[in-house]
């Protein structure tokens, strides 16, 4: 219907009352009333037949011809206009080619009856009155009833009716009591009828209302079940679905068996682990109580890994009579496998696949904290892998995150199920092994597992090798929490890698004690420097050839003010470890260069580089920097650096080789020969000098060593590169002639005396003049003293006692044990002082005897002081 049909059909049922001035009928409000118009318009026709006829029997009685005539007229124009809307609403071939035209039909109907109203009223005005008053009744009472037509056609026809009949009875009765009920009847219908049509207006616009409304409802309900997540369902009495939505109707649905009809708790399953589901489906349905956010998924499992979240409430109608269930759903399976994978990288390491550091502590956490009942041993592998961080540095770090995979996969093979296997991220690993706490099983798993790492890995083309140390820790001895227990682990660890690497070592309690004596050590390191409690020592070097001092090494020296003396190889590592060596190691430097200027210009320094110092490219400047302030000449300053700035070859490392040797210092490679020993490094590194390690000088004097035939190969190398050599830790004036004799340019050792400080030094030089002076033993062999002594000897975790025979400063004599088949592959811990243990090894083994050298040698003094109150005498 366009607009100027609502315009006309609203300002008519406005004007009769029938709508408020801002109140307008929609589409689908009119296009309802045509509906109940067209229903019964066919009645109302026979209606108005009965109307016409009445009237026509009442102007007959009047016996005026003309009258009848106009009246006949009046009939037919009010039932032309009537015929031809039943055949417009009634007839379907006319309904389609006027689908807006049906309102028309009624206003037209009302525009028809207007029309006889005029005639009427013009007959009407040439004759007399009272007939004249009959007439104009007839054509008010048709023009009303037409109008009305638009409204309720039935009760138009019916007002139309009765108005025909007060009319007869007037016009037979004349005015008189009748005929004013008769009118008085009429007024009351005509009144009612019009608000029934009110009625009618505002009951048509709610069921418009409610069924655009059902409509719109429905029509998003649909949108929502076919493209979001959620979905409704729907039981009966009996708990039986009789609505599911499409969606998961076909998820759940079993062959030849689907889900309407059946009850809902046999299509759906809850999920028991979920949280608050202590009552099941089953409960709410018998006990008609609702439920929310229940987890479930389908009885048939046809697709195990879907679930649902569900929700229901009963029914009750409004005679409080149960009616079922109705309820929504929603899918979770794509949350359910986002918290899954949330949970995994949570728990997961997301390189290797195993467990991460966080689910590694969760476990242990569990394990320890056990119920009442038999306590059941932990333990604990700590892992880390020796030399991959060459490999992520040479290879590239994808390469590296290949290894680790690898790595984990051989982890998990040689620990199986005796274990949880995690890693706790870079290159260190963990093992928790449960009810295990043999020493020797524990010691069989760690062997296989360093055993298996170390197999060479293939990866893109090229084979890699590494290798393994763990450290081992035992609950509840090591600790009782995951703390303690993972403190103890990695101190173990700790000592696997200081003895070598490649090996397993158990926590013991003496780990702890260097640990905390470490961090005091660090802690006191921090204000040593500040505080001024370093000094140098100088050591000479010696001209094999002139026998005259040509230089001297500055050592650090440490004075605690409570522990007294601290030797270098304590601090000096920890001060690598905690970044304080690069601050000591410039003031070493900045010392030596101010108190070597007070030296003859002859006379040379030579000052330890660490790789660390080494690697930092600020170097050469605090070189230069250093030599500026002390005003001497580069060539009097020689920096010693060890085969440790080697690991990490790059071009950085030729760059710093070649800008100190632009600043004009020489350069002496130290302890040659202990370290990886490669010799491709020195056809590139311009050294001007080899120090050969003491370890090579000591006891090469003696008959049947080998020491000296290494000496002589090492002296041949350096002199056909145009190289010094420089024999270390020489002590006997034989080994002074051998030395010579060998090829060794320079002598330095305790047999031309002992480290002294800068004035003690420059003393000599001035008095000797720069000769040097012999004060060591003549004989290689030093001076044994007898004992007869009880001492503490640890090998390989297990402790005993043994009797001292005779001590020297290298070694001694002991008996009381046997070492099995190959005792110079025994490593041991010998207590020689209260508290301190002395790392050793065996050299031979006889008949419960034994003859051990120390790795470090040893101030025999210190055992008629009182340090050795705790070595017992024996008997």
């Amino acid at each position: 219907m366009n607009q100027h049909a609502t315009t006309a059909r609203t300002s008519l049922w406005r004007a009769l009352g029938l709508t408020g001035r801002n109140d307008s009928l929609g589409a689908a409000d009119f296009d309802g009333q045509i509906r109940l118009v067209a229903a019964i318009w066919p009645f109302t026709l026979v209606v108005q037949l009965c109307a016409a006829v009445t009237i026509l029997l009442a102007a007959l009685m009047t016996e005026r011809i003309p009258l009848i005539m106009r009246v006949g007229a009046e009939s037919v124009a009010m039932l032309v206009p009537s015929i031809i809307a039943v055949i417009i609403l009634k007839v379907p071939a006319c309904r389609r080619w006027t689908a807006h035209t049906h309102c028309w039909a009624a206003i037209g109907y009302a525009a028809a009856v207007a029309a006889g109203l005029v005639a009427l009223l013009w007959e009407a005005s040439r004759l007399p009155f009272d007939r004249s008053q009959l007439a104009c009744v007839v054509a008010l009472l048709g023009a009303l009833g037409g109008t009305a037509m638009a409204i309720h056609p039935l009760r138009a026809a019916t007002f139309a009716f009765s108005a025909a009949i007060t009319t007869m009875i007037w016009a037979l009765a004349g005015l008189g009591t009748a005929t004013g009920v008769a009118f008085l009847c009429l007024a009351c219908l005509a009144i009612a009828t019009r608000r029934l049509a009110i009625m009618d207006v505002t009951s048509a616009r709610r069921q418009t209302s409610e069924y655009r409304e059902g409509a719109l409802a429905a029509r998003l309900v649909r949108e929502f079940e076919s493209n979001g997540t959620g979905w409704f369902w729907q039981t009966d009495r009996d708990g039986q679905l009789t609505y599911l939505s499409q969606k998961v109707a076909d998820a759940v649905t079993e062959p030849d068996l689907p889900p309407l009809g059946r009850p809902l708790t046999s299509v759906f399953q809850m999920d028991g682990s979920a949280p608050g589901t202590e009552r099941t489906l089953g409960f709410h349905m018998s006990s008609r109580t609702g439920f929310s956010d229940y987890t479930v998924r389908a009885v048939s499992m046809r697709m195990p890994d879907h679930w649902w979240s569900i929700s229901g409430r009963p029914v009750i109608d409004d005679n409080g009579r149960f009616q079922g269930f109705v309820g929504s759903g929603a899918d979770l399976t794509e949350k359910r496998r986002a918290e899954a994978q949330i949970t995994r990288l949570a728990l997961f390491d997301g390189l290797t696949g195993l467990a991460n550091r966080q689910r590694m502590r969760a476990s242990l956490e569990q394990t320890l904290n056990q119920p009442v009942g038999p306590y059941r041993p932990t333990t604990m592998f700590l892992l880390d892998l020796d030399r991959f961080k060459v490999v992520n540095d040479t290879l590239g770090h994808q390469t590296g995150d290949i290894l680790l995979k690898q790595v984990a996969q051989r982890l998990l093979r040689s620990v199986g199920d005796a274990g949880l296997v995690g890693r706790l991220g870079g290159d260190e690993f963990q093992v928790v092994l449960p009810s295990e706490n043999d020493p020797e099983r524990l010691s069989d798993l760690a062997r296989t597992i360093i055993n298996a790492l170390s197999q060479p890995y293939s990866i893109d083309g090229n084979t890699v090798t590494i290798g393994c140390s763990i450290g081992v820790a035992i609950a509840p001895q090591d600790g009782k929490d995951p703390e303690t227990l993972v403190r103890n682990a990695d101190l173990a660890l700790y000592a696997a890698k200081a003895e070598g690497r490649g090996i397993h070592r158990f926590y013991r309690e003496e780990l702890l004690h260097g640990a905390q004596n470490r961090k005091q050590l660090e802690d006191d390191l921090r204000h040593a420097l500040v505080q001024g409690q370093f000094h140098l020592v100088y050591q000479p070097v010696v001209s094999t050839e002139s026998a005259r001092i040509v230089g001297y090494e500055a050592l650090i020296r440490w004075e605690h003010p409570e522990r007294g003396a601290i030797s270098p190889a304590e601090f000096i590592p920890v001060a690598e470890d905690c970044g304080l060596i690069e601050t000591i190691g410039e003031w070493v430097l900045r010392t030596a260069c101010l108190e070597a200027a007070k030296w003859p210009k002859n006379v040379r320094v030579a000052v330890n580089v660490s790789p660390i110092q080494f690697a930092n490219p600020t170097l050469p400047s605090i070189v230069t920097n250093a030599i500026a302030r002390a005003g001497i000449a580069a060539s009097r300053l020689e920096l010693e650096i060890t085969e440790g700035v080697f690991l990490d070859e790059s071009q950085s490392s030729d760059a710093m080789f070649k800008s100190l040797k632009g600043i004009g210092v020489r350069l002496a490679l130290d302890d040659f020969g202990t370290g990886y020993s490669s010799l491709g490094y020195l056809k590139s590194a311009p050294f001007d000098k080899i120090k050969i390690d003491q370890s090579f000088v000591r006891g090469a004097a003696i008959a049947g060593n080998r020491n000296a035939a290494i000496i002589k190969a090492i002296v041949t190398l350096a002199g056909s590169l145009g190289m010094e050599t420089t024999a270390e830790g020489v002590e006997t004036q034989d080994e002074i002639e051998l030395i010579r004799e060998l090829g060794c340019s320079h002598i330095q050792g305790y047999v031309y005396g002992k480290p002294a400080r800068a004035e003690i030094v420059l003393d000599a030089l001035i008095k000797g003049e720069g000769a040097a002076t012999i004060s060591g033993f003549r004989v290689s062999r030093a001076s044994r003293t007898k004992l007869f002594r009880t001492a503490t000897l640890e090998v390989a975790g297990e402790r005993g006692e043994v009797r001292i025979r005779d001590i020297s400063a290298t070694g001694a004599m002991i008996d009381g044990i046997e070492f099995g088949r190959d005792p110079e592959q025994v490593t041991l811990l010998i207590e020689l002082i209260e508290g301190q243990m002395f790392p050793a090894r065996v050299r031979w083994a006889k008949d419960g005897r034994a003859g051990i050298e120390f790795k470090d040698r040893f101030n025999v003094a210190r055992l008629n002081s009182g340090e050795g109150s705790k070595v017992k005498k024996a008997g």
